[in-house]
């Protein structure tokens, strides 16, 4: 098996962590989380040579997927992700865009195979459990490669806070639950990417990050 690499690409004006995570040998991969700037995620794929398997959804906001449905296009893979009960976000991404007043290029998404919390996705030989971990939005999902020792979190945790429950189908309590019953568990050891700003390691986070004290 080859290294597990991820390299990450800031898209829309939210500056979201388009991650395109692939096999340092076969140079196969997937892109996660294709917010929007398309054609700047094309070249990023072109310029290294890498062959795109499936698209990954976490969740189902702007920044998250706007871009997933062109992306499909331009790649003729499908796109993977996240739970059904995000089926109303997706639906209504060209919606958040106007809701957000934002000038981005969004299409709405149907995905071509729903999520739920125990599946598996892989690409060549990495495979990646799949967590349901509501709270931010009702059907975001985690990824997590057990043999790498690596998550990909979206908007659940980041490094020194954790995602906001202030949009339609969120809910603080929820988000906690998820971290606690879900995100912990994996090992302190876990390196993970967020959809935001800076990784960080699951342990780091229990001990310092403000809003785990006392879940």
């Amino acid at each position: 098996m080859g290294q597990l690499q991820a390299a990450i690409i800031p898209v829309t004006p939210f500056q979201q962590n388009c991650t395109i995570l692939f096999d340092a040998d076969s140079k196969h991969g997937v892109v996660v989380d294709p917010g929007g700037d398309v054609d700047t995620i094309l070249a990023a794929i072109s310029e290294n040579g890498l062959t795109i398997e499936a698209i990954w959804l976490t969740h189902g906001h702007i920044d998250h997927a706007g871009g997933a449905d062109e992306l499909r296009s331009a790649l003729g893979v499908e796109v993977i992700g996240p739970h059904q009960d995000d089926l109303p976000l997706l639906q209504n991404l060209e919606k958040q865009a106007a809701m957000f007043g934002v000038a981005m290029k969004v299409a709405n998404v149907m995905p071509d195979r729903w999520l739920a919390d125990g599946d598996r996705v892989s690409f060549g030989e990495h495979v990646f459990e799949v967590f349901h971990c509501p709270g931010h939005a009702p059907g975001h999902v985690i990824y997590f490669d057990r043999a790498q020792g690596f998550a990909h979190l979206g908007d659940v945790l980041f490094s020194g806070s954790i995602g906001r429950t202030d949009l339609p189908g969120g809910n603080h309590q929820q988000l906690l639950d998820s971290i606690r019953d879900k995100v912990l568990p994996l090992g302190d050891d876990v390196g993970f990417i967020c959809g935001h700003g800076p990784g960080s390691r699951i342990g780091d986070e229990r001990r310092s990050n403000p809003y785990l004290v006392g879940i």
